[in-house]
């Protein structure tokens, strides 16, 4: 708790709202740098209010993609499955290591 007079604040450090925000103390620190967040400076360490770590949880923090629903995520392992068989059978499937052992023996 920050208190300046009557004004009286939640400050966090980077490491409790990186928990907050459910990314690491670096992310924040590269959240801050881009000014996504914003902090406050107190001699050599940064912190982050709660009003700013309230508008970054509204954001999308993590990066990446989007996670995909349970039916997506089946559909796409089937059909990885589906081109895995099809490369395999298509280079012989089972018979293929007899056919080049065939071959290098001149048959």
């Amino acid at each position: 708790m920050f208190k300046c007079g009557a004004l009286e604040k939640r400050l966090y450090t980077t490491g409790e709202a990186a928990a907050l925000l459910e990314v690491t103390p670096a992310r924040v620190r590269q959240m801050v740098a881009r000014e996504e967040i914003v902090s406050v400076k107190m001699g050599r360490d940064r912190f982050i209010t709660a009003e700013a770590i309230a508008e970054a949880q509204k954001r999308k923090t993590k990066p990446g993609p989007t996670p995909k629903d349970d039916a997506q995520q089946k559909d796409g392992r089937e059909s990885l499955k589906r081109k895995a068989l099809a490369r395999w059978e298509g280079e012989g499937g089972a018979t293929a290591p007899a056919q080049k052992a065939a071959k290098r023996k001149g048959e």
